[in-house]
């Protein structure tokens, strides 16, 4: 027996870090869950190594039409939708002056279009059974989790871009609150510190991702990474599972009555990765 036995539960970006992490604790807490990755092969891979009810979905969540067919992906194969956790997202790092139109954009897109359309288009099966449910006079609740980072609530050099989708991600959040609270449908977001995933890992030659036939570097110089004890009071960064945890609290009966708010994951960290 789960907490969240045979709820149904979208998470983005879910075949590798934070995603993978939080699809595998929703997966063991009983939650059916859609895997979704920008490579397909990775997801299905994933997907299968996953002992719960799982689907796919593979592609880029910023082409035409990508939220809609993700939401139909999870709608088709399970019939309902409970949860939506807006983990996809990665980094394009440049100081102000030297950034491109195309890397503030794309930042954008991902880290704040996408969530947007994805919940836009899920509103139909979380809003529609809420009505249902209120006329019945019975409380369900339903989850909505979007990623954001400290790079977005305190800011952080060389991350304009980045950390302006983070930002606008917490305004969403809040505003989607004020809207769909009145339906059960809890919403909030996850503002992460250091956590080790691809995109805090050394910035070495291999640490690379391919989006929309771009290779782009992940990763943070080596100089940075020794900082760590010095920028977290518990001393390192944390682990994938460490983040995954308050993301499934949000996810769960235990935050019913937590709403619109940003739960900070550093570590006691309090400022950005530069300070």
């Amino acid at each position: 027996m789960g907490v969240l036995d045979d709820k149904v539960a979208i998470v983005t970006g879910s075949a590798r870090g934070i995603g993978r992490a939080t699809a595998e604790l929703l997966s063991s807490q009983g939650a059916k869950v859609l895997i979704n990755d920008l490579d397909a092969d990775v997801a299905q891979q994933t997907a299968s190594e996953i002992a719960g009810d799982t689907a796919v979905y593979g592609g880029d969540l910023t082409s035409d039409g990508a939220p809609d067919e993700l939401v139909k992906t999870a709608v088709d194969a399970f019939g309902r939708i409970d949860i939506i956790v807006n983990n996809a997202g990665y980094t394009l790092d440049a100081p102000v002056h030297k950034m491109s139109d195309d890397w503030w954009e794309k930042m954008l897109a991902i880290h704040v279009t996408v969530p947007f359309k994805v919940v836009r288009a899920a509103a139909p099966h979380l809003r529609e059974p809420a009505k249902a449910e209120r006329e019945q006079g019975v409380e369900v609740f339903r989850k909505i989790v979007n990623v954001s980072s400290i790079s977005g609530t305190m800011g952080n050099a060389g991350q304009a871009n980045y950390s302006a989708g983070k930002a606008a991600v917490v305004g969403l959040t809040k505003t989607l609150a004020k809207e769909w609270g009145q339906f059960k449908i809890n919403v909030n977001a996850v503002a992460f510190g250091w956590i080790e995933t691809r995109l805090t890992a050394p910035k070495v030659e291999d640490n690379t991702m391919q989006i929309g036939g771009d290779t782009v570097q992940l990763g943070i110089p080596d100089q940075m990474r020794t900082m760590a004890p010095m920028l977290v009071p518990i001393g390192r960064p944390g682990a994938p599972d460490e983040a995954a945890g308050p993301v499934f609290f949000l996810c769960s009966p235990w935050s019913n009555f937590v709403h619109g708010q940003v739960l900070h994951v550093t570590g006691g960290q309090f400022g950005g990765m530069t300070g």
